[in-house]
């Protein structure tokens, strides 16, 4: 339903990134017109995004959610695996390229683990190898049904969006990791400091929480 809003505005952004630099007199002005316009819609979808998110949570808190709870992952692989718990071990510590080792260990047994793409995701984001977790996150959305890891994966690619300059793409990326799981308190924080462009975009701190 919204794709096509979308559509609309990163077109008109790409022509305002184009030839606002060169413009001159009425063009420039009118470039100017439509930035104004992108500006006010943006906040104004997020806004009545958050207050229609608002009123979901109150339904949820009231009556609970008709989602059925999902299993992440088989619990071999968590309890059992030595390079997992590793791996987890060295990301905790912050020695990122040491748990990338780890886990790319555990995929060589374990190719279709969500959760272990979604951990080497989160090293490489750490290390600013933007692409290369974007990689990884895109094998987590692909099959992985947890809607909370979902909503984590979402909050990452917000802020690789977001670092890249592309804050509508980035916004659109927070909100849709907060409509996967309102709990998670990243994505709002992220919302916030890219509509404000102020604050440390926050990711990855709630991986731990899934196992």
């Amino acid at each position: 339903m919204f794709q096509h809003v979308f559509a609309e505005m990163n077109d008109m952004l790409d022509e305002i990134t184009r030839h606002y630099p060169v413009a001159q007199g009425v063009h420039k002005q009118d470039l100017g017109h439509k930035w104004n316009l992108l500006k006010h819609m943006s906040d104004g979808i997020i806004e009545e995004w958050l207050c229609f998110e608002e009123k979901m949570g109150i339904l949820r808190q009231n009556w609970g959610s008709p989602e059925e709870s999902q299993e992440l992952e088989p619990p071999d692989l968590v309890m059992k695996n030595d390079a997992f718990v590793k791996g987890q071990g060295y990301y905790k510590l912050l020695m990122y390229p040491q748990a990338m080792g780890q886990f790319e260990h555990v995929l060589e047994q374990f190719p279709n683990s969500f959760l272990t793409h979604a951990y080497l995701g989160m090293c490489h984001l750490h290390m600013g190898q933007h692409e290369a977790a974007d990689s990884q996150f895109q094998q987590v959305l692909k099959g992985a049904a947890n809607k909370r890891l979902r909503g984590i994966i979402y909050n990452a690619l917000g802020c690789i969006e977001a670092n890249r300059g592309v804050r509508v793409k980035a916004k659109e990326y927070f909100t849709m990791a907060h409509h996967s799981d309102p709990s998670l308190p990243e994505p709002l924080a992220n919302l916030e400091a890219c509509m404000h462009h102020s604050g440390k975009l926050q990711f990855g701190n709630q991986l731990s929480s899934l196992i």
